[in-house]
């Protein structure tokens, strides 16, 4: 045997990027963690997180979110994601439509393209490339708490704001952003 087939032959096979499939079972893994979940401290102002390692090398948050907080709208550029609501309610709106990845800063929606889903505990969804969304916690009184997770690492978050049927892209955010 020649050194070079030595060498490929020990050398480990490329692991594959999860699936959304993936993705969804990994959080409703660990969103059924209960003492993972008990352990995330809540704060009645704003948001909270923890940051987990996510499958295949992917990222992973359980977040707590105050009543009446939410995300706003935004996209995951090129990660695919899942998520799971933990305790509470969480709401997510989205469109059903695919946006042009790069390129614009406002476009006028068509009709019939918004989606709104309700996620009790043990509820949750995977979504591909650039769906475009918002996730809020609509109680008056109770802490919601989800699990997330996205592959590949964020490599951006586009922020946008939304009047009616015009999306304005408001900002892109990079990883250096968030440390």
């Amino acid at each position: 045997m020649s050194v070079s087939s030595t060498a490929s032959s020990l050398t480990p096979p490329p692991v594959s990027a999860p699936t959304q499939a993936d993705l969804l079972r990994f959080v409703r893994r660990v969103a059924a963690d209960a003492a993972l979940i008990a352990s995330l401290p809540l704060d009645p102002e704003g948001r909270t997180w923890v940051r987990l390692d996510g499958p295949g090398g992917g990222e992973a948050w359980l977040i707590g979110w105050p009543p009446g907080t939410g995300t706003g709208w935004h996209d995951h550029a090129d990660s695919a994601g899942a998520f799971m609501t933990a305790s509470g309610v969480l709401k997510e709106k989205s469109l059903a439509a695919r946006l042009p990845s790069d390129g614009w800063r406002t476009l006028e929606l068509t009709d019939g393209v918004d989606r709104e889903r309700r996620l009790p505990a043990g509820q949750g969804r995977a979504f591909g490339l650039h769906h475009v969304h918002e996730v809020l916690n609509e109680s008056p009184d109770q802490h919601a708490v989800s699990v997330h997770a996205c592959h590949p690492p964020l490599p951006r978050i586009r922020r946008y704001s939304r009047s009616g049927r015009v999306l304005r892209l408001e900002q892109v955010e990079r990883p250096e952003d968030w440390r």
